[in-house]
């Protein structure tokens, strides 16, 4: 039988292992099984093996060689390192480019470590957080005396109401030649305004003329609360002084039953957080003014948040635990002056009081300080009346709005509050109505 040559092709391609285009491997196949059961497999290397292995290597000498920088050629070159010169001396102390000594060289370094609340602290917990900073407690809306004036029809608050409506509206529609004021601009316009009418009536109480306006005012109170050291520094608001103090709000019977009130915790977050921890500190107590200032006795304290960035503004929890921090502030440092550092309930009480505004939402606060013992939570406590989120008027309409060639919103302002005028003016007015 003749075998064609496609027949020999076959065989051959079988003979090499070739089918259907797949290699198959040649000679024995793989052991698949494990391994087998040797001292090397079981118990690893004998220990002359793993001494050699674990044996260090020689190393060879470095040679040091020079490191070539480009300083010779006086200007950048790749591939060639950076020159290190020494210092320069110049031969004199120049404080702005001299390196200051270490914090632990310095003449005021402690071990002991001071907290310290400033104008940027934003306190995480808010107004509780100050609370128990200060051994204070919490009374919500504004104290009998002050809310008396707003009541008392006597006084004639009602004929400043339309004089209170034009000051907003100079403040965010005629004072600025732009379509809309930026809130730095309208926010110290405003303050500014209500002030102007607050001190119209100082012909009818002419007492109110014995005030002063303070700015830029530095106050400096340290205590110590727990075993943990405090202090309340820097710049403090616009400051109001009076040559008299305010009479204290609280009578004797409600300030010994603040002993049975419990501050509130917040474990387990620190009272102390968001607070400046510094150990280059001095234990002062400065109210800012010299001794002999006739208008030495603090007033009222006004806090304006004008940042035109939201983010750059307090939230109102944040702004009121601030007015609360630096209001207790001024207080202790005033009583310091008065009756020395030793720590003592008050027999008479220090008030101040703090007002806070975005150039919208007011914040009013009345702080008495009561006693300077604050080591312990226990014994008489400090009292605020906080009165919150207070609007003068809802919106100012800057630019009419037009829908089909009909003013639907004409511009204005619109939802004035006059009430909340009345408690800015009964603060101004308390202590000598």
């Amino acid at each position: 039988m003749a075998v064609g040559p496609m027949s020999l092709r076959r065989a051959a391609a079988a003979a090499r292992g070739l089918t259907r285009g797949f290699v198959t491997r040649a000679g024995r196949p793989r052991h698949r099984a494990p391994l087998p059961r040797t001292p090397w497999t079981v118990r690893g290397p004998p220990p002359e093996v793993l001494a050699e292995m674990a044996e260090r290597r020689p190393v060879r000498e470095q040679v040091e060689l020079d490191t070539i920088t480009y300083a010779g050629r006086l200007h950048y070159m790749p591939g060639l390192a950076r020159p290190r010169f020494p210092p320069w001396d110049r031969g004199w102390r120049d404080p702005w480019h001299s390196p200051g000594p270490r914090y632990e060289e310095m003449p005021l370094y402690k071990e002991c470590g001071c907290y310290i609340c400033h104008q940027g602290v934003r306190m995480l917990e808010g107004v509780r957080q100050a609370q128990w900073l200060t051994k204070t407690k919490l009374v919500e809306g504004l104290p009998p005396a002050v809310q008396g004036i707003v009541d008392n029809p006597v006084h004639g608050l009602q004929e400043l109401e339309e004089r209170a409506k034009h000051a907003v509206s100079h403040a965010r529609l005629w004072d600025t030649a732009e379509v809309a004021p930026r809130r730095e601009q309208y926010c110290p316009v405003l303050f500014e305004n209500l002030m102007h009418i607050c001190r119209l009536t100082s012909g009818k109480y002419p007492s109110l003329s014995k005030r002063m306006l303070a700015r830029n005012c530095r106050i400096a109170a340290t205590w110590e609360r727990e075993s943990i050291l405090l202090q309340v520094r820097g710049l403090s608001g616009i400051l109001m002084n009076s040559m008299t103090p305010i009479p204290p709000v609280a009578s004797k019977e409600e300030i010994l039953a603040t002993t049975e009130h419990v501050l509130e915790t917040f474990y387990p977050i620190a009272p102390t957080i968001d607070l400046q921890e510094v150990n280059v500190y001095k234990e002062l107590n400065d109210t800012g003014f010299a001794d002999g200032y006739p208008y030495s006795y603090p007033h009222t304290l006004f806090f304006l948040e004008s940042a035109n960035v939201r983010t750059d503004r307090f939230r109102p929890e944040q702004l009121r635990a601030k007015m609360l921090m630096f209001a207790f502030g001024n207080a202790l440092a005033k009583a310091k002056a008065l009756h020395g550092n030793d720590p003592r309930v008050l027999e008479q009480p220090v008030v101040v009081q703090s007002i806070g505004t975005d150039g919208q939402l007011f914040q009013f606060m009345v702080f008495q300080l009561n006693t300077t013992d604050l080591v312990s939570s226990d014994g008489v406590k400090n009292l605020v009346w906080i009165d919150s989120d207070q609007n003068l008027y809802e919106k100012a309409q800057c630019v009419p709005e037009v829908k089909k060639r009909v003013v639907t919103k004409p511009a204005g302002i619109s939802g004035f509050q006059p009430d909340t005028f009345k408690k800015f003016l009964a603060l101004y007015l308390h202590g000598t109505v």
